[in-house]
């Protein structure tokens, strides 16, 4: 027999098959995005919902760690919410492989860098499926790449994850996860296979264990096909579980953080979940359907033809064809039943799309044309059955919202027409066998192409008319950056990015050190504590938004705030060509004192808090400085109000015809003149103005300032707005222009006496720190001499928090309504306060012993090597050819490593 020879290049079949199918990706994808006039192919914003408020913002952050810029570390971040764990948000949104490449790109090209990131996971996807396919079954080699892109261009990928960066680990790993149970079918790379599981794991958790449930079910399926004895099969289905679970347990110190900051972060929306209609479960196979909350499914029409084909493939053995097409059966059953459901996503429904473990159903599919093919081209009669079930398929599809006779029917149909041509001259036999086959890859590619990038470019354009969307870095990020770095005086004090955002995380894009943090971990302690103080918020409390308040920045040590015009991109109110400014506030240092505790209690403990965010900020602040006058609220026909609905206390404000409407819902009242008013309506939708009695506090353009956003079911609310100065009168009068039904609660209005304010200020800089060191999860703070009482730190007490005082031992903090408290017992002058976070003790300690099994485990198998060659017997003329039937021969081979 001839040695296995490759070309010059060096290129075996597996390796070609992965270069054309990342080729075909990256082609498909620029193609798509071009014709879309996708950013950086064209003007449209590609940043949409979680990829412009999250993963965005968060890799600029990562950038900034990486290049030594950042304020915090990987133990804090101290530019969002306060200060909050960061070790979680790595290990959810930035534990890739993938996302250290960040550092290479610009700065101000972070966008890009995200997008060229989001391309690399998806051709490594596809090359991973290719060399997958190969490893399976051997076959051609560019129809396992062709079918490799098609699994990383699935429909899951195009309408659900290629704006999800961080979901596109689990389709990378997937099918590395299944090489793993090969492996450890064959008894072969143990430790490359736990380095693997290793690595999916800390890569993304999330999709890893779907994936990981995906390649266990190939596994077993793989098992039962394979001609292997029932303890065979037993050993090599162990192999893999100990491969799987030393796997995890390397990756425990990532899990295990992410796990405990889940625990104790705001609390998501419940929802029940329902499965979709049959019809649109069937429109998602074609092309050119888009759905946010529908099973994504398409693969494309060659290689969903061939799954169908496989069944009828009579060159393929019986059980191949029965285990692949049950397989793929059960688990799209088990997209729609409520209890597999709920496996597939760890016992929780998820709060966005309910199926994110479509891209294993796609894997299945594309895995199943691939047994099809590497069987043979299927016959006419397969293939004729196979295109009966697609025009079956096309039939009840039609009936589903999600297809259009206009678009998605012809789409469907020239393809299935192009496929199943493709496949029809792929197995021509006659005359010119090589040109023939030359037209059909031809076809089968174009075809492929086509289908996929229109589809491609149809979810991209209508992914902007169903979500929020926003803008990629530009001039206006660039002057908010600038203005920061101009006022920044961390860690002496805070500088917040403004009340008018660009995104969730503004902190993390142009810097600063503020209120605003949206993350999947934000803590419930920092939401409750800022919605108690009059903060407003969206996603149910998962993203937090600055608070302009003069309290809360004394409060919070915000010595400089930034204020810009409202986004245009965000289409609010036109922008008034007036640029970013910045103002600045005398406050205490981030570490003061109050002489004694009226509650010290553990982490979450916000019992001290009442109704009147006014009332809860005098609280922390240690002063009262605001009136909360009587107010009269009456509608826009100058009546009283009803009471408030859906278990809201409030008084309801209708909303108006038009915006322009001669009368509007009033709130009037009297307050000492002079003072800063401010209003409090978290669930007013709309706008407010100071109409007479005082300066109104309008813009250059003369907007009201005043702008409020609340919805219901509630996902957001209105954060505390300041209106302007009460007049000599002491009267006020609020104009308010609801946009929707809304409420006004008793209580709304406080008016500030900013002489009481400084005078609170001053005394809190008299017994403050006089010096305060940051570094990463620990804060030293140095009092004046002999300080007695309580010394509380501004950031949310949060666990993981531990505190001492002078040189005493290191105790968990205690919480003061919510931030971090240290008790002074006696006296002290200096203080400091360190953060674990939760878990990592618990995971080094299981990721050290997983390490330590797995080095055993790598130093026994060559000791094993040389004990068994120490035992091998010489090699006689007798036994260096033993005859076929020598049982010696079976015994090497059941035994060989």
């Amino acid at each position: 027999m001839k040695p296995k020879t490759y070309s010059a290049a060096g290129v075996g079949p597996r390796g070609k098959a992965a270069l054309l199918a990342a080729t075909f990706t990256l082609a498909v994808l620029c193609a798509a995005d071009a014709v879309a006039r996708s950013h950086p192919f064209g003007p449209r914003t590609r940043s949409v919902n979680d990829l412009g408020n999250q993963y965005v913002p968060f890799h600029a952050h990562l950038w900034d760690l990486l290049h030594g810029r950042a304020d915090g570390g990987l133990f804090v971040n101290w530019q969002s919410g306060f200060g909050t764990a960061f070790l979680p948000d790595l290990g959810t949104y930035l534990s890739s492989p993938f996302a250290p490449l960040v550092a290479l790109f610009p700065r101000d090209e972070i966008d890009l860098a995200v997008y060229v990131i989001t391309l690399l996971k998806l051709a490594s996807a596809a090359s991973a499926m290719a060399w997958l396919l190969l490893a399976l079954r051997p076959g051609r080699w560019w129809a396992a790449g062709l079918l490799g892109s098609s699994y990383a261009l699935c429909g899951w990928t195009l309408a659900d994850a290629v704006y999800n960066p961080m979901w596109l680990d689990g389709l990378v790993f997937l099918p590395l996860l299944c090489l793993v149970g090969e492996w450890a079918r064959r008894g072969r790379r143990p430790l490359f296979g736990v380095l693997i599981v290793a690595l999916a794991w800390t890569a993304n958790f999330y999709t890893a264990y779907m994936a990981t449930l995906g390649a266990g079910l190939v596994l077993l399926l793989r098992l039962w096909l394979g001609d292997l004895t029932r303890r065979q099969r037993l050993r090599a289905a162990g192999r893999a579980a100990l491969i799987t679970v030393l796997g995890m347990g390397l990756a425990a110190p990532v899990v295990a953080v992410v796990y405990f900051g889940t625990r104790h972060a705001r609390p998501g929306r419940v929802r029940q979940f329902v499965p979709v209609p049959t019809e649109d479960l069937l429109a998602r196979l074609l092309p050119g359907t888009y759905s946010f909350g529908t099973p994504a499914v398409f693969v494309g029409t060659t290689a969903l033809l061939l799954a169908l084909a496989l069944p009828f493939h009579r060159a393929a053995p019986v059980r191949t064809r029965a285990g692949w097409t049950l397989l793929v059966v059960a688990v799209a059953l088990s997209t729609q039943w409520g209890p597999t459901h709920l496996v597939w996503h760890a016992f929780a429904t998820p709060q966005g799309g309910s199926y994110r473990q479509v891209f294993v159903l796609c894997a299945l599919l594309v895995i199943t044309a691939w047994h099809t093919l590497s069987y043979g081209v299927p016959g006419p009669r397969a293939l004729g059955a196979a295109g009966a079930l697609l025009t079956l398929v096309i039939v009840v599809a039609s009936g589903s919202e999600r297809t259009t006779r206009a678009f998605t029917l012809p789409l469907a149909l020239l393809a299935a027409v192009g496929a199943l041509g493709g496949l029809l001259l792929l197995g021509w036999r006659r005359g010119d066998g090589r040109r023939v086959a030359v037209l059909a890859v031809a076809l089968l590619v174009c075809t492929q192409f086509g289908e996929t990038a229109v589809t491609s470019a149809a979810d991209t354009r209508l992914r902007l008319g169903h979500m929020d969307d926003y803008a990629p870095w530009g001039a206006r990020q660039r002057e908010q950056a600038a203005a920061i770095a101009g006022a920044d005086g961390w860690p002496r004090r805070r500088t917040d990015p403004g009340r008018e955002q660009t995104v969730g995380n503004d902190p993390l894009l142009v810097g600063g050190q503020g209120a605003q943090y949206y993350s999947s971990l934000t803590s419930d302690v920092l939401s409750r504590t800022l919605t108690a103080l009059g903060g407003g918020w969206t996603s149910r409390g998962r993203s937090v938004q600055s608070l302009d308040n003069a309290v809360t920045d004394v409060i919070f040590s915000v010595g400089a705030r930034v204020h810009s015009p409202p986004d245009p991109h965000q289409d609010w109110f036109p922008q008034d060509g007036s640029g970013v400014t910045v103002t600045r506030q005398d406050v205490p240092p981030l570490v003061t004192v109050r002489p004694h505790a009226d509650r010290a209690d553990g982490p979450g403990d916000l019992s001290g808090f009442g109704p009147s965010p006014y009332r809860n900020q005098e609280l922390l602040l240690g002063a009262r400085v605001y009136t909360v006058p009587r107010i009269t609220v009456r509608t826009a026909a100058g009546k009283p109000p009803s009471p408030g609905y859906d278990g809201r206390p409030g008084m309801r404000v209708g909303p108006l015809p038009h915006t322009s409407a001669p009368k509007k819902p009033t709130i009037t009242g009297g307050c000492p003149a002079g003072s800063e008013l401010y209003l409090w309506a978290p669930h007013l939708s709309g706008t407010a103005r100071l109409a007479d009695g005082g300066a109104s506090g309008v813009g250059p353009g003369g907007e009201p300032t005043g702008r409020f956003r609340s919805d219901q079911p509630v996902t957001k609310i209105a954060p505390m707005q300041r209106l302007g100065t009460v007049g000599d009168s002491g009267r006020f009068r609020i104009e308010l222009s609801p946009n929707r039904t809304s409420l006004v609660p008793k209580g709304a209005v406080g008016c500030l006496d900013t002489a009481r304010l400084r005078t609170a200020v001053a005394g809190l800089k008299a017994t403050g720190a006089t010096r305060v060191r940051v570094d990463d999860g620990t804060v030293r703070a140095e009092l004046p001499a002999h300080s007695t009482g309580i010394a509380v730190l501004a950031t949310p007490r949060t666990s993981g928090w531990r505190c001492a005082a002078d040189g005493a031992p290191a105790l968990p903090a205690k919480s003061h309504h919510g931030l971090v408290a240290v008790p002074l017992y006696g006296s002290a002058s200096s203080v400091t306060c360190t953060f674990h976070p939760p878990g990592l003790r618990l995971g080094t300690a299981v990721g050290a012993l997983s390490l330590t099994a797995v080095l055993v485990i790598a130093a026994a198998g060559p000791l094993r090597r040389r004990r068994l060659r120490g035992q091998a017997r010489p090699v006689t003329p007798d036994t260096a050819h033993p005859a076929p039937d020598d049982p010696t021969v079976r015994e090497r081979v059941t035994t060989a490593p």
